[in-house]
């Protein structure tokens, strides 16, 4: 399983615009992709609901894992999201 750390810069945070891009992004892999703000519970990246939930602001580190055939692209698609400013 892969793992990225990424600061969010996004002014929003993961809300609205671009939660719906990461999570779209996220459903598009076959295998498992999580998201923690922090240290805390990990989600599915592929809910709406579960990544809102998360209340991720502008400046708060997740961690995102993916597993299965192109994780580490994957990651690299979903940092871009979390990091776009």
């Amino acid at each position: 399983m892969a793992q990225r750390r990424v600061t969010v810069q996004s002014e929003v945070g993961l809300h609205a615009r671009p939660a719906a891009l990461f999570v779209g992004a996220a459903a598009e892999s076959d295998g498992e992709v999580t998201v923690a703000k922090g240290e805390g519970q990990a989600v599915s990246a592929k809910s709406i609901l579960a990544v809102m939930g998360l209340d991720v602001r502008k400046g708060d580190e997740v961690v995102i894992t993916a597993d299965g055939d192109g994780a580490e692209q994957m990651l690299d698609r979903l940092a871009e999201i979390a990091d776009a400013g």
